[in-house]
């Protein structure tokens, strides 16, 4: 049997042609995507850094060799990006655009919207869907397929009844193999998303809760965050152990904001970033034990701060230990009502 009737085999042309790009001399090929790389910083020029990565099997090898991770460069490029810690001594600014009428949220990249809106850098977008004694927000690379199925689907963040507790699922399995909590975990997904040809499943990742108000106090929610995948020792200084293998895992818990009398409301320096008074408006650093040997300045740096700039547009901001699927996660928390904590 020949090869032609096996099946549908390339034209000659079109092999040529392939041949003519993945062999190109290494040293040359190298050299290109390192101006590429160097030059295109911001999107949407960064785009051209993944068309060099989509021109043949050679080009995408030498381009992920390029270019650095998030916490390296504190830069997003690829996909898979969005699961790697930020950088450690900026931020990466992002913001949420929430669309009511289809219970939507977006997150892209950048300090604000664009007045156009067509240029923003599309990360995440996420659906709530709720249900009779929960609220589910499923996470998507695409703002218009959320179906667990699909290969763009992420994962997702679960409510209790109260939408006091939530639990934050990876749909695939962290690198220390974190606990699946759903039994159809070994179901297969398509190549083609984030971390390909791994199981689907919901992989808890993180838990959210926030602090009954009993009394009826004043001021703002209060929030902990045990962070499952993460250990406790990232938030040491020249740490680089961004999963959890053994040992405690990172604990977050939001800045205590202090109560401004003149303008008689509790305030919390978001340095310029959030600008409408919200309930939803917080700040995260790190709950260590002194036991840990965390230093002061870095249990009191803001891993991740959210808050309001307008109607239905929020900021988020988050960097190391945190990556933006986990920050996004955890932002959309704060999206649900929850009269108990109030």
């Amino acid at each position: 049997m020949t090869a032609h009737s096996r099946g549908c085999a390339p034209h000659p042309q079109e092999l040529q042609q392939q041949g003519r790009w993945a062999n190109l001399p290494p040293e040359l090929l190298l050299d290109v995507i390192q101006r590429v790389e160097a030059s295109e910083v911001e999107w949407p020029e960064r785009r051209h850094v993944l068309a060099c990565a989509a021109v043949c099997r050679s080009w995408r090898n030498i381009t992920k060799e390029v270019v650095r991770s998030p916490e390296q460069c504190g830069q997003i490029t690829f996909p898979f990006s969005l699961k790697q810690p930020g950088p450690r001594d900026h931020p990466i600014q992002c913001f949420i655009r929430r669309e009511r009428a289809t219970s939507t949220f977006c997150l892209y990249l950048g300090l604000t919207p664009s007045l156009q809106g067509q240029s923003d850098k599309l990360l995440l977008a996420a659906h709530k869907i709720r249900r009779a004694t929960s609220a589910n927000f499923v996470i998507s690379l695409n703002p218009d397929d959320f179906s667990r199925a699909s290969s763009t689907y992420i994962g997702k963040a679960r409510s209790n009844f109260l939408g006091t507790k939530f639990t934050v699922c990876d749909g695939e399995p962290p690198h220390d193999a974190a606990v699946s909590s759903s039994n159809r975990s070994n179901r297969r997904i398509h190549s083609r998303q984030v971390s390909p040809r791994v199981p689907a499943g919901n992989y808890n990742i993180a838990t959210i809760s926030y602090e009954l108000n009993i009394l009826r106090t004043r001021g703002p929610r209060r929030m902990r965050c045990t962070m499952h995948s993460i250990p406790v020792s990232s938030v040491r200084e020249e740490s680089n152990a961004p999963v959890r293998i053994n040992g405690e895992p990172l604990i977050l818990k939001n800045k205590a904001p202090r109560w401004h009398e003149q303008l008689q409301c509790w305030c919390l320096n978001f340095r310029g970033r959030v600008t409408v008074a919200s309930v939803k408006n917080f700040q995260l650093v790190a709950a260590a034990d002194p036991s840990r040997h965390v230093s002061p300045a870095e249990q009191e740096k803001v891993v991740l701060q959210f808050g309001k700039i307008g109607k239905d547009i929020f900021t988020m901001d988050y960097q190391y230990p945190l990556s933006a699927f986990q920050a996004f996660a955890i932002c959309l928390t704060s999206f649900d009502t929850k009269p108990a904590c109030e």
